[in-house]
């Protein structure tokens, strides 16, 4: 009996160690300025996440920079950080390409960042919508996010708590791969 399970379970593509993605992240969303999409169960089920609400004309963009040597230094450790662009707080370019442009240009990100939709309230998208429940939606553009492997949310830190700040790198560092 035992074995004719295994065999189901290697039929279906799954590991008997398969982390069972969280209900928030079964959504797939399209990336900023692009046809692409992204299947977040497929993508990101079981690896840590860094997940930030973003907009181009915010005090705080720059840490657009400090977000990519995030996902520079821990990426191979696992971590999978990921950008919402959003207008909820009035910040973001009206043109995707523009804000992409902002983005993918100006602050040279090469973490995925996704096309411009809500982050709070009764509009938000699912994945914003599950981050809200857990800790609270966001109060302003550049609210991150750490998610663990597992899919709890672990903590919600606000805009002024920068990307190199001890206390998310900290945070990091426990819920990544090894917890090195």
């Amino acid at each position: 009996m035992k074995n004719n399970v295994i065999a189901l379970i290697a039929g279906l593509g799954l590991s008997s160690g398969a982390v069972a993605c969280p209900e928030f992240l079964d959504t797939e969303m399209r990336k900023l300025s692009s046809k692409e999409t992204i299947n977040f169960c497929e993508s990101y089920a079981g690896k840590p996440m860094l997940i930030v609400n973003t907009a181009s004309n915010c005090g705080y963009t720059s840490q657009f920079s400090g977000l990519e040597s995030l996902h520079q230094e821990y990426k191979d450790k696992g971590l999978a950080v990921v950008g919402f662009s959003s207008d909820d707080f009035f910040q973001e370019e009206n043109d995707e390409a523009d804000a992409a442009t902002v983005c993918f240009e100006k602050y040279d990100v090469s973490f995925p960042v996704m096309a411009t939709t809500s982050v709070r309230g009764g509009n938000a998208n699912p994945v914003f919508k599950g981050l809200g429940e857990a800790q609270g939606y966001p109060r302003w553009n550049f609210n991150k996010y750490v998610v663990s492997g597992d899919g709890e949310v672990v903590a919600k830190f606000g805009s002024s708590v920068g990307p190199d700040s001890d206390e998310l790198r900290n945070l990091i560092d426990q819920v990544t791969v090894g917890g090195e």
